[in-house]
């Protein structure tokens, strides 16, 4: 039988952040362990610092974003991750723009060129905050009366509280941003009369807020809507006529919230209020039946599970594995959805595909049938600027890194650049482009992440009583009998709740730092480990890293302790164990600094 082998590397700065799994997954590298922390140890408005330092949206974030930082969590591989969302949504409600501390608007010398910003979305926002904040004079344009793009427009109140929104928009407009609303971009204006007017450079974040169209038979019939401009209708307040019996035709997220929102109903009543009634209760106003059919099954709906599972609760009933054949018509209005079986999703080379069981044609009956399969960009604008090249999806090519166009000076991102992706990943193009047009203007270099160690004293080390038994703390959210309106369904955490949850976390930034030249081999550390994740091993059993291996046999000869990263939780007890102090628990404290 072949011994197993290791493999080992040489630790650097690199590697620890890597270990440093939220912050390494998040898209703007927000330090989410540093405010999950910092609500342990009662620290709150310290947490919120932590939380809002990457994020000019943090108040938006902590309620809808999409959280790869969670998925990512090393808890998670115990039990469940970290609910690192609704840790930040409560410091934020604590310290944040919605809070009775709201923090102060920066006072900014804006004495640096003059800048475009094109959309007033996420992306939008996040490079109007980052320009400013580096002493540009920035003017964001936007197509409709009101701002923020899809966080307005598209994502339903009962998700993302309006005033939530509001809130931060205000905050970076009084910082200085001028604003310009009902200016189309390509009608109104365009990039040469903006470059005429003594902008500098433009950054376009227009979104995807086009419908795509697959030609399915029967779209042109009078009550099947488009997914986008439902939202939009009802979003912006206005009255949206919908049937008894809605057909909603996706799997995304955006298809998940159309259809909570039908159940919901969509008529404004005259007080301005909307009302709803998700339990069947007799003033109900929403569709008595709202279906979701989709291609994915199940498990493989690319809408988040958890809005999934809330709209079963809500009454939704899905329809997996299942592809849209026609919609049928009578007299020019849709009364079903003609569907057939999916065979399967993908080809096999993992390509989006399609294939259908043959005979298996079934209909869904129906009074209106909304289409959410897609979005894409509006760039009819682009005629004009052949020399602004699009990716094969019709969206605009951007360099990866810089989020330059293929027309020197012009900055793209967000949904217009890359197609619909959760919001945490338009603010790190916004942050990303405002970095780019600043060296493109010949600014400074950006800030560099540089780190130190810190050792805690082994008799001050100590993390929290039972930690690794905690189980993780249920979002409190409004019963389902009391989801009236557009009332936020997420309710948040009270100070305690919030407390114990932020115990659970495994604190990734301290670390076992092992001094070899004290170390006796012993195997003490290696038998009081409770997660295994410490060996002995020899030198002949190593592999990778060759200076590793090298610095192996000049220090200890033979044998190597070796460490499983993935395993341990932090508990310091190797540490306690060592009889020569060989191991010491040491922060990693991040700074940034101008190189």
């Amino acid at each position: 039988m072949l011994e197993r082998r290791y493999k080992v590397v040489v630790p650097d700065l690199h590697y620890y952040l890597k270990l440093i799994n939220c912050r390494d997954a998040c898209p703007i590298k927000t330090h989410a362990g540093g405010y999950v922390r910092a609500i342990y140890e009662g620290n709150i408005e310290k947490g919120y610092e932590i939380a809002s330092d990457t994020n000019p949206l943090v108040s938006v974030c902590g309620r809808i974003c999409a959280h790869p930082c969670e998925d990512a969590c090393r808890r998670g591989d115990i039990d469940e991750p970290i609910s690192i969302r609704a840790l930040k949504r409560y410091v934020c409600e604590k310290y944040g723009v919605e809070s009775k501390n709201p923090p102060p608007v920066p006072k900014i010398n804006k004495s640096r060129a003059k800048i475009a910003v094109i959309g007033s979305g996420p992306a939008g926002l996040s490079c109007a905050y980052e320009l400013t904040m580096l002493g540009y004079s920035v003017t964001m344009f936007e197509s409709e009366l009101v701002l923020g793009g899809m966080l307005q427009t598209g994502i339903p109140e009962y998700r993302l509280p309006r005033r939530a929104v509001e809130l931060e928009i205000d905050r970076i407009l009084e910082m200085g941003v001028e604003l310009r609303v009902s200016q189309k971009f390509g009608k109104d204006y365009d990039i040469d009369d903006l470059i005429d007017e003594g902008f500098k450079t433009v950054f376009i974040a227009i979104g995807a807020h086009k419908s795509i169209d697959i030609g399915l038979p029967g779209r042109d019939f009078d009550n099947v809507l488009s997914g986008i401009d439902f939202l939009l209708n009802v979003n912006l307040g206005y009255k949206v006529n919908i049937g008894k019996k809605v057909v909603v035709i996706g799997g995304g997220n955006v298809a998940i919230d159309i259809a909570r929102t039908a159940v919901r109903g969509t008529q404004k009543l005259e007080d301005g209020s909307t009302s709803m009634d998700a339990a069947r209760m007799a003033i109900r106003m929403g569709a008595k039946e709202v279906h979701v059919m989709c291609l994915e099954s199940r498990e493989e709906m690319p809408a988040f599970q958890y809005d999934v599972e809330e709209a079963e609760r809500e009454g939704v009933i899905l329809h997996p594995s299942k592809g849209p054949k026609r919609i049928i018509g009578e007299n020019g209005k849709a009364v079903g959805l003609e569907t057939l079986d999916v065979e399967s999703v993908f080809d096999s080379s993992g390509n989006f595909n399609p294939t259908f069981i043959k005979g298996s044609e079934n209909i869904i009956s129906s009074d209106t049938v909304i289409l959410a399969i897609g979005q894409t960009p509006d760039v009819s604008w682009l005629e004009k600027y052949s020399e602004i090249a699009l990716t094969p999806r019709g969206t605009i090519k951007v360099d990866n890194e810089t989020l330059a166009t293929t027309k020197p000076g012009i900055f793209a991102g967000g949904d217009a650049a890359f197609g619909p992706r959760i919001v945490v990943e338009a603010i790190s193009d916004g942050i990303k482009a405002a970095h780019s047009i600043d060296r493109h203007l010949g600014g400074k270099m950006p800030e560099q992440v540089k780190a130190r160690f810190v050792e805690i004293s082994s008799k001050q080390y100590e993390m929290p009583i039972n930690y690794e038994k905690i189980q993780r703390q249920s979002i409190p959210s409004l019963p389902i009998s009391r989801r009236v309106g557009f009332s936020e369904v997420e309710i948040g955490y009270d100070d305690e709740t919030a407390r114990i949850e932020s115990s659970r976390c495994l604190d990734c930034k301290v670390n076992t730092v092992f001094d070899s030249s004290k170390c006796i081999l012993c195997g003490g550390c290696v038998d009081v480990c409770p997660e295994n994740c410490l060996r002995l091993a020899g030198i002949d059993r190593l592999t990778g890293d060759e200076k590793c291996i090298d610095l192996f046999e000049k220090r200890i000869k033979s044998i190597a302790v070796i460490k499983d990263e993935e395993k341990c939780i932090r508990c310091g007890l190797c540490m306690k164990r060592c009889p020569t102090k060989a191991i010491t628990m040491e922060t990693l404290e991040l700074v940034t600094e101008n190189s």
